[in-house]
Formats: C-alpha cells, structure tokens, sequence
C-alpha cells in the first residue's frame, strides 16, 4: 500500500526586522566610534620574541626617540582630564573646556607645559608635524623642571581616582590596581636617555615596568 505524501509548504522568513537591528547596531558604532589619533612620536623599537602582552587600559606610556626626545600618554581619557587638572594646579596654566576635551583625545604629547595650551589649539594633523613637539622636559631631580615626574606621579593619582570612582558607581566593576607603566624606546636610543626615563619612576618608587618591543622570528 502506497505512502501517503504530504504536502510540504513553502516556507520564507521576513528578514526585515533582522535588517532594521543590523542597520540600527551599524548606525550606533558609526556614530559613537573615536578615530584614533596618530601617534606624536613614531619609533622603531627593539626586536624581541616575548609574547607577553599590555592589557588595553590603566597603562601610562613613555616613548623614547628622536635623540632623546621624552613624549607621554596614558589609555583612559577621563584620567587624561583629571591629570591634566592636576598639571593646571602645579604648574599654574590655565585651560578652557575645549583644551580640556581636545586633550582627552590625545594618545600622546610632547611638549613643555608652557607650551601645551599652543599645541591643543592646533589641528590634529599640525600636532604631529615635525618640530612642533619638541619633548617633555626631564632631569635626574624631582623638581618642577622634571616635568616628566609629576605628569607620572598625578595621571598614577588620576588613574586611582577614578577608578575608585568607577567602583563606587558600578559594583560589578573590578580595581585594576595601580596604574601600569611602559617604556617605549627606539632601538638606537643612546642609554642615558632611557636611563634618565628609568630614574625618574624609580625616584616616585615606581620599580615595576614594562618596555615596549616588536616581534622578532626565533631563530630556526
């Protein structure tokens, strides 16, 4: 006795809803993505066949180059802020609202603080023309003319701050721990320069820190 067959449907499933919630995902990353900055300083670093990696936020950066030239930058732009408020009040210099939001954007900088205000008021391309940046000022001392050591000691401070902000507002958040310091030096540095760099976190007891190197092949 033969099988009855059974008809079977066609079936279509309505992907509009699907394409309304693509398009509306793809509007908001467009809209709300920061276009990242060119770096102020580029170096070549050192090859090194370590994989170890830094986690993308709660680092301070120190880049090395250009003989001897000292820029600096850190990951998280509300510690930018704070950081910056604190440089205003050490050093006197005075910033509006725009500097302030135009320096949050930065990944780095290179300049006296006499001179940082000049710098905000360029454009992001003339920032990072050669010359314009001409390093941070630093010596061996701990004095105000080692620029270097209080833009480390207030962005460790501002970095502390708000993460302990972050804590109290969000309970599922978790404390990095202090803020994580890098060195990034080009390969032909001369060592007094990377040296100075080094003294000057050891000065403020900040003995743990990271350098920056490229990826080198092992050897066969």
């Amino acid at each position: 006795m033969g099988k009855a067959k059974v008809k079977r449907a066609s079936t279509s499933i309505d992907m509009t809803a699907m394409c309304d919630v693509s398009f509306l995902l793809l509007t908001f990353f467009v809209l709300t993505a920061t276009a990242r900055q060119p770096e102020a300083l580029t170096v070549d670093t050192p090859a090194s066949t370590t994989k170890d990696k830094l986690p993308d936020s709660n680092v301070g950066m120190i880049t090395i180059g250009d003989q001897g030239k000292v820029f600096f930058g850190t990951t998280d732009q509300q510690v930018r802020v704070k950081a910056l408020e604190r440089m205003s009040a050490k050093y006197g210099v005075g910033f509006s609202q725009e500097d302030y939001d135009r320096f949050k954007l930065m990944e780095n900088f290179g300049v006296p603080m006499s001179k940082l205000k000049g710098l905000l008021a360029l454009d992001g391309s003339k920032r990072t023309e050669k010359g314009v940046q001409t390093g941070i000022p630093i010596d061996s001392t701990e004095n105000t003319s080692n620029e270097l050591y209080y833009w480390v000691q207030n962005t460790r401070l501002a970095a502390e701050e708000v993460n302990k902000e972050k804590e109290a507002s969000d309970k599922n958040f978790v404390h990095p721990g202090p803020l994580k310091m890098a060195i990034k030096a080009d390969a032909n540095e001369k060592y007094p320069s990377v040296n100075l760099v080094i003294e000057t976190l050891r000065n403020q007891k900040q003995n743990k820190f990271s350098f920056i190197t490229g990826m080198r092949a092992e050897d066969k």
